[in-house]
C-alpha cells in the first residue's frame, strides 16, 4: 500500500512537473519571454501557486529547463548520427540533421530560442545551437591537420557553419521546410561547395605565386 500511495505521489509530481512547462512554453510563445509572468503560467495550469513554486523558483528557471530538455535532446540526435561519421562532409552532414531534426520535432522552442537569444545566452554563456557543437572549430582544425581540407581559418568556417545553421533553423522551425533532410542535404552541400571553392582558390593563388 505504501509502495502505491509513493508511486502516485511520484507520478503526480511528473504531472505537475509536466503540466507547469507545458503551459510555460505556450505562455512564451504566445507572449514572449519578457511579457510572460509566472502568474500567466500558474494560470495556464490550474495549479495552486504553491505547487508551482515546489518545482520553480521563477520565470527564469522555468525557460532554463525548457531549453535545457531541448538542448539534451540535441546533444542525443547529435551523438547518435556522429558515431556513423567516417570524414569531415558525413561529420558535418549528421551535425546539421540532428540540429534541424531536433527543431523539426519542436519548432516552438527553436523560435522562442531565437526572440531572446540574450536571455539564452545569459543562462548558458552560448546559443541554443552552440551549446553542443562547440567543438565543431577543433573537429575542422583536426581536419586542416589531416589534410582532408586546406589551411582555411577555422573561426571564419565555424562562422559560416553556424550562420547556415542558424538560418536555415529557422526555415525548419516555421515548417516552409519541415522535413529535416532535405534541409540537412541542402546545408551539407552549401558549406562543403564552400570548402571546395576556397580550395580550388587556395591552389590557384599558390600555383600561380
Amino acid at each position: 500500500m505504501i509502495k502505491e500511495n509513493l508511486g502516485k505521489r511520484e507520478l503526480n509530481r511528473i504531472n505537475n512537473r509536466k503540466a507547469i512547462i507545458s503551459a510555460a512554453r505556450d505562455c512564451f510563445s504566445e507572449k514572449g519571454y519578457d511579457q510572460v509572468t509566472v502568474r500567466d503560467i500558474i494560470r495556464r495550469t490550474g495549479l495552486a501557486s504553491g505547487t508551482f513554486y515546489n518545482y520553480f523558483e521563477d520565470k527564469q528557471s522555468i525557460f532554463s529547463a525548457l531549453l535545457s530538455n531541448y538542448i539534451e535532446r540535441l546533444g542525443t540526435h547529435l551523438q547518435e548520427l556522429r558515431n556513423n561519421s567516417d570524414s569531415l562532409e558525413s561529420f558535418i552532414h549528421s551535425t546539421y540533421l540532428a540540429v534541424f531534426t531536433v527543431i523539426s520535432e519542436d519548432p516552438v522552442v527553436y523560435q522562442l530560442a531565437h526572440t531572446n537569444n540574450r536571455i539564452i545566452r545569459e543562462l548558458f554563456g552560448e546559443s541554443i545551437i552552440g551549446t553542443n557543437i562547440a567543438t565543431l572549430e577543433k573537429d575542422i582544425d583536426d581536419a586542416i591537420q589531416q589534410g582532408v581540407i586546406p589551411e582555411i581559418d577555422s573561426n571564419l568556417l565555424s562562422a559560416a557553419f553556424f550562420g547556415i545553421a542558424y538560418e536555415i533553423g529557422l526555415k525548419v522551425a516555421n515548417t516552409s521546410m519541415p522535413d529535416p533532410i532535405p534541409a540537412a542535404q541542402f546545408a551539407t552541400g552549401l558549406f562543403m561547395g564552400g570548402i571546395k571553392e576556397i580550395t580550388r582558390t587556395t591552389l590557384a593563388t599558390e600555383e600561380t605565386s
